[in-house]
């Protein structure tokens, strides 16, 4: 992205962005883009190097993953990535579950993370699901980071970084973003290993001949 244009009066009519040289319609006053287009994760947040230890988590989020490993295994039987979440209320309850199901249901937005908050809102009986974490086998992707963010979230528990796709800091860091209305906390790196190895796993069989 180039530099942004000098300040000036507008140019447009009201209620209509006035037009940079390019053509291309300038952000409204106020809402000025960063150069990059991306937040870089806050100090200490950035993806572990492969073989870090698991990050200590106490013993109801670690139940939490184990679950969420278990639906992750399910996955493969429907064609599906296996990607499991599992959202944990504030006393330590699951809330919600979910799997891959994007395959199985013809569903684009069927990610794990999606799912499972979709089953805790309906059991909280809200969508601002605040105090809550979500317990994730895999760094979630831009659509499942802004959803996290919308449902205003504590926390996001990951155990595999996606350094192609992740938004929690990898490519780009949807969840700690300063320039939204919330922000989430990350821990990432739980059993990251088992994760990965179901990834590794499902993908390998698909690109035999």
């Amino acid at each position: 992205m180039g530099p942004h244009p000098a300040a000036g009066p507008p140019t447009a009519a009201a209620g209509l962005p006035p037009s940079t040289a390019a053509g291309q319609p300038s952000p409204a006053a106020g809402l000025t883009p960063p150069a990059a287009g991306l937040t870089p994760p806050a100090a200490g947040l950035t993806p572990p190097a492969a073989g870090s230890p698991s990050p200590a988590v106490d013993t109801k989020i670690d139940v939490a993953m184990a679950e969420a490993l278990d639906l992750a295994r399910q996955a493969p039987g429907t064609g599906d990535v296996p990607v499991g979440a599992v959202v944990v209320g504030p006393d330590g309850s699951v809330l919600g579950r979910g799997r891959n199901r994007r395959e199985a249901d013809g569903d684009p937005t069927a990610h794990a993370e999606i799912l499972a908050l979709r089953q805790a809102a309906a059991a909280a009986g809200t969508w601002r699901l605040a105090g809550c974490t979500l317990v994730v086998t895999l760094e979630p992707c831009t659509m499942c980071a802004g959803a996290v963010v919308l449902a205003r979230l504590d926390r996001v528990v990951l155990g595999a970084w996606d350094p192609k796709a992740g938004a929690a800091g990898s490519v780009r860091d949807v969840l700690r973003d300063a320039r939204l209305n919330h922000r989430v906390a990350v821990v990432g790196g739980v059993r990251a290993a088992e994760s990965a190895a179901l990834l590794q796993d499902f993908f390998s069989t698909r690109r035999q001949p």
